[in-house]
């Protein structure tokens, strides 16, 4: 297992200057033969006056000559589409994996979790704004190949990489890239995503992702569209389309008082889960926290998260948790048939974990996930 300290100086390296506005913009002018980070861009299509059209995410934007589209990282560089996120990481950790979090998978074990600069959309509650709504010119890196970053998870035995922190989506590439060397490697790789992709990327992200982390933002096209800047139709195809493809799955549904807390659109959410998704995706309902453009509400009441518990529970949905409110019973994994408790959490600690084989040691029910 990696130490601290080694994680330490690795942090170090990666915020102790090592890029900076003026040498990137000089590194753009100078071309892309020396910077591994800019890199070949795929999911698009040229139009006319070497217009192009990106056709990774549904904002589908169409960028012009020297700009770039709305996640920031994705640049027209004179008719040539390229990502000038492609290894490019701005944040190098070893997270637990239930941090993510995914409580399916691997219980007990790490990730390595990397991020790289900017998103396709903009959440006015985000954890990770000053990674997620920066440009790359704007943070510090260290570069990694795929090679690099899955010989760093195998030289400290992490079973997973996690692109996590900032949104994965617009740094597919990299990701399609690194999880396939892994694959070879016997290292596991998960999304931590918004779902705001299309189709064609999603199937070639499938192909080598072992799971898939949703944060749904609401079951409501009018908070995607005022606090997201999204839309909901094809966040809820993602899900559907990771389920078919087979990839595990979980869901997080942040809770913010008078946003997204109504009874009637939780019932509607979780009817919605059971006749597209099934019984068997948890879902994770976590406490908001003031922060970035919310400060201004106050945090998400215990009361209220456990009344989501109880409307998912009541739906038939089998594993509902919620989420940070650290101590709390609802951290636990519970057999859906006999009741009994099978891993027992304390924040990202488990304290005890009694699965045998995948099935509860009691009545011997098969519980859904990874466990090995």
């Amino acid at each position: 297992m990696i130490s601290r300290r080694e994680f330490c100086e690795l942090s170090v390296k990666c915020f102790a200057g090592i890029a900076s506005s003026r040498l990137f913009i000089n590194q753009l002018n100078a071309g892309n033969q020396n910077y591994p980070y800019i890199h070949d861009a795929r999911y698009f299509k040229k139009l006319d006056n070497q217009k192009i059209q990106c056709e990774l995410c549904p904002k589908t934007c169409i960028v012009i000559p020297n700009r770039r589209g709305y996640c920031g990282v994705r640049e027209n560089q004179n008719g040539k589409y390229q990502t000038l996120v492609y290894g490019r990481l701005t944040a190098i950790n070893n997270d637990p994996i239930e941090k993510k979090p995914l409580f399916h998978f691997l219980p007990g074990s790490t990730a390595l979790s990397v991020s790289t600069s900017g998103c396709n959309v903009k959440c006015k509650f985000c954890q990770n704004w000053n990674l997620a709504q920066s440009k790359p010119e704007d943070l510090n890196f260290s570069y990694l190949s795929p090679e690099q970053l899955v010989a760093m998870a195998t030289r400290y035995s992490i079973p997973t990489i996690a692109y996590t922190y900032n949104e994965p989506t617009i740094f597919t590439e990299y990701i399609i890239d690194t999880a396939t060397v892994g694959q070879e490697q016997d290292v596991r790789n998960v999304n931590i995503s918004n779902g705001y992709i299309n189709k064609a990327p999603l199937r070639d992200l499938c192909k080598v992702l072992d799971a898939i982390k949703i944060d749904f933002k609401a079951y409501s096209e009018e908070f995607y569209r005022d606090i997201v800047a999204g839309s909901l139709n094809p966040v809820l195809d993602t899900m559907v389309e990771i389920k078919s493809q087979g990839v595990w799955l979980e869901m997080v549904n942040l809770i913010i008082p008078t946003l997204n807390d109504k009874r009637s659109e939780l019932e509607q959410m979780c009817k919605w889960i059971i006749a597209n998704l099934g019984a068997d995706v948890p879902i994770h309902f976590t406490r908001f926290h003031p922060q970035y453009l919310l400060k201004n509400l106050p945090p998400t009441s215990v009361n209220t998260l456990d009344t989501a518990y109880k409307i998912a529970k009541d739906a038939g949905i089998n594993y509902v948790y919620v989420g940070n409110v650290p101590g709390h019973i609802h951290e636990n994994t519970v057999c859906p048939n006999c009741g009994s408790d099978l891993i027992v959490r304390k924040g990202y600690h488990i304290v005890t974990n009694r699965l045998k084989n995948g099935k509860c040691p009691d009545c011997a029910t098969i519980i859904p996930g990874i466990w090995a």
